[in-house]
């Protein structure tokens, strides 16, 4: 697809984030002298085209006082990792679940979940809650804690613009 200066200038206007605004596509249309109507329409052609992905909320979890991120690592059979994986998805405190590939003999784990919590003991409460749904399907797994936050930014646009 190739962008019209409207989407240029929309995905330069929003590059940091959408505003914080009770109508932050309205916003944006002020900013970029269109219509809200214009916004939405083209920020819809550009995820039906796959030029941008998603629009979605990057939240800052230790602005948030959510200091505590571990990634549970699961060995499950092969045969039942879909079904399992599909199960541990969708726990409301998992943000991230999804396969990836063995590296045997040093590193058995096939499915990775991620939980937050506000301390260690809650995120290992909630690993807790992922063994016993997972029940005799887990051969093992370990909890691998965040260390530090890493910088989350958007897409660089040619010539250094950032964009959604």
């Amino acid at each position: 697809m190739r962008l019209s200066s409207t989407d240029r200038n929309l995905l330069a206007a929003t590059s940091g984030g959408l505003p914080l605004d009770p109508d932050p596509y309205g916003d944006v249309a002020r900013r970029v002298g269109c219509d809200r109507q214009t916004v939405l329409a083209r920020f819809e052609a550009l995820l039906r085209s796959g030029a941008i992905r998603r629009i979605g909320l990057i939240p800052n979890h230790y602005a948030l006082g959510v200091v505590a991120n571990g990634m549970s690592v699961w060995d499950i059979a092969d045969e039942a990792i879909d079904r399992i994986g599909a199960m541990v998805g969708e726990l409301p405190f998992v943000s991230h679940c999804y396969r990836r590939p063995r590296h045997m003999p040093l590193w058995p784990y096939n499915l990775f979940a991620m939980a937050h919590g506000c301390t260690r003991a809650e995120v290992l409460a909630k690993v807790e809650e992922i063994s016993r749904l997972i029940g005799p399907a887990s051969r093992g797994h370990e909890v691998l804690f965040s260390k530090r936050i890493l910088k989350k930014s958007g897409l660089q646009m040619p010539g250094g613009r950032t964009a959604v």
